[in-house]
């Protein structure tokens, strides 16, 4: 089922990126119909030049589509009784080949429902046409089978969905390696996903269902995958269960960390038994799919699609000072909830009641749409993807950088994006939450101004490895400009790990930044859009949005001065910020005892944070200050992320804030690096 290989030679699985195809079709009044089908078909069949094939041209990339229950189609087509539509919920597996260890994988699938409070009403066989596969798609294709599971409480829609997430996720983490992996393309009562590791026109000749004309639907999403430097499998074809996505997300990374991270404290009363669906996104997956499994958690956890989609592809707010006060309140208040899930995409995404599309902040996956005055909606990576007679279009346009276009089937219309958001921002007194939590830096007392002598920096240069270049490239442009240095592309240095000199931990990681085709941002520029403004502190369940969430202290740039990381330090001498207590922690060891004591070292720096935490620390310093001859500082790339896991094990991470006081970082590298590791603000002292 899934081809991918593990680490060879240069190739690593975890630098892969999509570039495809998508569009959506849907009657806007939710009138299901085959011919919608057909549309969608057709449309995804005119993409197949945005989507890939191997050396044999007949084994694809990805090709998928989703669309509603097609209760009609199944009700037809099994022979047991089958609740009404709508309370039942109905999926596509894909299992074993094996027939032996697949019965042995139903019967426990079958278990798990039925711990989970779930009637099983039976399996279907999925009519397939393998004929048109080629060699190598055939080689790792699965065995599929429909499961049709209901609620004995009589549950219907999202309320049976959130019933059957925390099955179908016990269900794939029990099997999700060797003979026994299994992988549920969907399992919902609203909407079914058919898709797989094909060409585009390979789709509806290989799913029989969809050439049926008994398959209906009001909306769909089709996808056609091209997977740049990836290697295509049969579970990471699009759509998924709700989403389907052209471009990449850049800093999934530090998205799936901080969603291991929110789990310690995340719970709804939607979601019973949640932590048996932990972890939510699912290691070694596509940027896609854990994108989609965040947005799954956040929809069903309480929060309506658009909403939780909006909190993962803000718009670029940070920076518009024309932005209406209420959707600014909103924004700011998500931004301490949630990072922002970044790079270029185009995502479109339904529930199986509304449909639509977002674009990223900087729109650059543009996407176009066109309305009919027969309700058809057709929105595309491009034009020309069905035939329209322009007599028949009655509004069309592209979507615009941050904006959302969206169609609800229930009330059988396009919701503006200025209604959507402001209907969005009047939820909460989200502002009301920010004055009573949010404190600004500018806002804490001033403190004592430390001057340092000449020779006690001069020292501490030595002792951190500052070398006459760097002085003189890096550290003497950057001081005098207030910027980067600029200089040639290129270096003649050996790269870390073959280097024969001793060389910064920080510059073992040097390829863990985007390595594809964006255009790089302008800061100056694209200061709109641009912003390194962030807040530290605890973090309260990412489910249960309230005034808690909320009480953090807000940095306009992630790096600080002496200053101001006194004032941090001290926020609460007074009583005045107790939830922005700090405890300052020595980053060092004994030089004399090597790595054993560097060891032991890191052990009880993991017990004094667990320690402060529980006396009600809500910002550690992790500092290397006064580091010397004998006490020499922990590496504070190691430091940070040895601290942020060891938290995150103890499931104490959301509780405080991480702010990291070192002398060996000086490059903008440095500094992405310890960001993308855990640290909420760095005063690189030196």
């Amino acid at each position: 089922m899934l081809t991918t290989p593990g680490p060879t030679g240069l190739y690593d699985p975890r630098f892969e990126h999509d570039a495809c195809g998508v569009s959506f079709v849907a009657n806007m009044k939710g009138e299901r119909s085959h011919e919608l089908v057909q549309t969608g078909l057709l449309a995804l069949t005119n993409l197949e030049h945005r989507g890939a094939t191997g050396a044999e041209p007949d084994t694809g990339d990805g090709a998928g589509i989703l669309i509603q229950v097609p209760d009609r189609l199944l009700r037809d087509t099994v022979d047991f009784e089958l609740p009404a539509a709508g309370a039942y919920a109905a999926g596509i597996a894909f299992l074993p080949s094996d027939d032996a260890v697949r019965d042995k994988v139903m019967a426990r699938i079958e278990a798990i429902m039925g711990e989970e409070g779930l009637t099983v009403h039976g399996w279907r066989d999925l009519p397939i046409n393998p004929d048109c596969l080629g060699k190598t798609a055939r080689a790792a294709m699965p065995s599929f089978r429909q499961l049709f599971v209901s609620s004995p409480d009589g549950e219907t829609g999202v309320a049976l969905d959130r019933r059957t997430y925390v099955a179908r996720k016990r269900a794939e983490h029990e099997h999700k390696s060797g003979d026994e992996e299994i992988y549920f393309a969907s399992l919902s009562a609203r909407t079914m996903v058919y898709k797989g590791m094909l060409t585009t026109p390979q789709l509806g000749r290989f799913f029989g269902d969809l050439t049926d004309p008994r398959i209906e639907s009001a909306l769909l999403l089709v996808h056609s995958r091209f997977s740049t430097n990836t290697f295509p499998s049969w579970p990471l074809a699009h759509p998924y269960r709700y989403v389907a996505h052209n471009g990449e997300i850049n800093t999934v990374q530090g998205n799936q960390n901080w969603m291991r991270a929110r789990e310690a404290m995340a719970a709804s009363e939607h979601l019973p038994g949640l932590d048996q669906a932990f972890p939510i996104c699912t290691p070694g997956a596509s940027d896609t799919a854990r994108f989609d499994e965040a947005l799954e958690l956040l929809h069903l956890g309480g929060r309506p699609l658009h909403h939780a989609v909006l909190m993962m592809i803000p718009e670029a707010w940070e920076n518009n000072d024309e932005m209406d006060a209420d959707r600014r309140a909103f924004y700011r208040f998500h931004a301490s909830v949630m990072e922002p899930w970044d790079g270029p995409a185009s995502v479109t995404f339904t529930d199986g009641e509304v449909i639509g599309a977002v674009l990223d902040r900087n729109g650059l996956r543009p996407s176009r749409y066109w309305v009919t005055d027969d309700d058809l909606v057709v929105m595309a990576s491009e034009v020309g993807v069905i035939d329209i007679d322009p007599a028949k279009v009655v509004s069309k346009g592209r979507l615009q950088p941050g904006k959302m276009f969206l169609i609800d089937t229930r009330e059988g219309r396009i919701v503006d994006d200025e209604e959507i958001k402001k209907q969005l921002a009047s939820e909460h007194p989200y502002q009301q939450w920010l004055d009573h939590g949010m404190v600004d830096l500018a806002d804490l007392p001033e403190r004592e101004h430390v001057v340092f002598s000449h020779d006690s920096v001069l020292r501490r240069q030595q002792m951190f490895g500052y070398t006459h270049e760097e002085l003189k490239l890096i550290i003497a442009p950057t001081a005098r400009d207030g910027k980067e240095p600029l200089g040639s592309m290129g270096t003649d240095t050996p790269i870390a790990v073959l280097s024969q000199r001793p060389r910064l931990l920080f510059d073992y990681f040097a390829q863990l930044f985007a390595q594809v085709t964006n255009p790089p941002l302008d800061a100056i520029r694209e200061e709109v859009v641009t912003s390194v403004a962030s807040t530290i502190g605890p973090e309260a369940n990412v489910l249960a949005p309230g005034p808690e969430s909320c009480r953090q202290l807000a940095l306009p740039f992630p790096i600080i001065d002496n200053d101001e990381l006194a004032k941090i330090i001290h926020a609460n001498d007074d009583g005045e910020f107790p939830g922005l207590a700090a405890h300052v922690v020595k980053g060092l060891y004994r030089v004399a005892g090597g790595g054993e004591s560097l060891r032991t070292s890191l052990d009880a720096i993991f017990e004094e944070v667990t320690s402060a935490i529980e006396r009600g620390a809500r910002v550690i310093v992790l500092s290397d200050r006064n580091a010397d001859s004998v006490d020499a500082p922990i590496p504070s790339l190691l430091l940070t992320a040895a601290v942020h896991h060891h938290l995150v094990r103890t499931k104490q991470r959301t509780q405080v804030g991480l702010v990291v006081e070192c002398g060996d970082a000086r490059e903008v590298h440095h500094m992405a690096l310890l960001i993308g590791y855990g640290a909420g603000a760095i005063n690189p002292y030196l």
